[in-house]
This record gives C-alpha cells, sequence and structure tokens, in this order.
C-alpha cells in the first residue's frame, strides 16, 4: 500500500511530460520563426508538404509580403503620373498585375502556417527596399525623370527580391514557397535585364 501514492506521483510526472512534448511541437512552435534563433531553429525537417512551412518559408514569405506591397505602391505612384514613356508604363503595369496576386497568396499561407505578419516585418533587413525620402523622390517627380527614377529604383528593388528568393531556393522546404521563389528569379532578373536597357535608352 505504501507504493501506491510514489505509483501514483510517476504517473502524473509522466503525463505532465507527455503534455509538455505536446505542447512544445505543436503550432505553438510557429511563432517563434521570428528571423531569430530559439524555437525557431527546431522548425520541422519534414516541413515539404504544402501545408507546412519551416524557418526559412516563414522569413522569405513574411519578408517578400511588404517587399511586393512597395513595388507595387512605386508602380501605382508612376502610373498616376502623365507624360510617362509607353514602354515604362507597360512595364509598371506588369508590375503590378503580377505581383498583387503573389502578395495575397503569401498572406493565406501565413495565416495557414499560424505565422502572423507584424507591422513593418521585413522592412528592417534592407533587400532593395526604398526608404520614405526614395519614396517621396519619386512621388515629386515627373516626366522623364520620373520615369528614369523609376527604373533605377525598381532595378535595385528586384535585385533585393532575387537574393530573397535565391535564399528560398537554397534554404526553403516548401513546395509552394520554393516554386514562388523560383518564378520570381526567372521573372525579376528578365524584368532587370529589360529595365536596364530602357534606361540606357531614356539617359
Amino acid at each position: 500500500m505504501k507504493n501506491r501514492p510514489a505509483a501514483t506521483a510517476a504517473l502524473t510526472l509522466t503525463a505532465l511530460l507527455l503534455l509538455a512534448g505536446c505542447s512544445g511541437g505543436g503550432s505553438d512552435s510557429m511563432p517563434g520563426m521570428d528571423h531569430g534563433g530559439g524555437d525557431a531553429a527546431s522548425a520541422p525537417s519534414d516541413a515539404a508538404g504544402e501545408g507546412t512551412a519551416a524557418e526559412a518559408d516563414v522569413m522569405f514569405t513574411s519578408m517578400m509580403i511588404p517587399h511586393h506591397q512597395q513595388a507595387v505602391e512605386m508602380s501605382d505612384t508612376l502610373l498616376a503620373k502623365d507624360g510617362i514613356d509607353e514602354r515604362v508604363t507597360a512595364l509598371a503595369t506588369e508590375i503590378r498585375a503580377a505581383q498583387q496576386p503573389e502578395i495575397e497568396t503569401m498572406q493565406g499561407w501565413l495565416s495557414d502556417w499560424g505565422a502572423a505578419l507584424t507591422d513593418g516585418d521585413g522592412t528592417h533587413h534592407g533587400d532593395g527596399m526604398m526608404s520614405d525620402d526614395d519614396m517621396q523622390a519619386l512621388d515629386d517627380a515627373s516626366g522623364g525623370e520620373a520615369a528614369r527614377l523609376f527604373l533605377s529604383q525598381m532595378i535595385e528593388h528586384h535585385r533585393g527580391a532575387v537574393e530573397m528568393a535565391q535564399d528560398e531556393i537554397d534554404d526553403g522546404s516548401n513546395a509552394d514557397a520554393a516554386a514562388l521563389a523560383k518564378s520570381i528569379v526567372e521573372t525579376q532578373t528578365a524584368e532587370i535585364a529589360e529595365m536596364e536597357q530602357l534606361l540606357d535608352e531614356l539617359s
């Protein structure tokens, strides 16, 4: 009879340990993927399925959303101006049409993964992001000056996106995120070449 309390305590301890183990491997681990170490380093190694994500996938997505949003804003700013070379407006229209749906797709991924995008998330990483002064300069410019400034800014912006996407290709695990990253590398590398040529012709 003296052994019954000890056995009960052992069973209770075992249950608590099992609960702790379950809580450590659940969805609570996703918020820890906040661009640093800690729990994020223990991201599941089998996160290759469409509905799962590793640290690199969350990092890529949370950084690329504000990056795309700024590209759309830059395109909108240019398209609101008069006297812009039609080749540049056509390119801005293509960029906006391509990146807005990708923003919505990535926002859906973060929701599915249980990883919320906080205000300013990703914008402190550089990666071609324009500063407030850069955005104001584009807003203030007009005509040929605006077209050239848009091209030079967007070239830098695209180069940052290509680097971010290449990191996802190298380190990511989610199949959908990797496919988007490959598409970004291919599309934006081609657009960089097109913009460099346009910039030369407009200079």
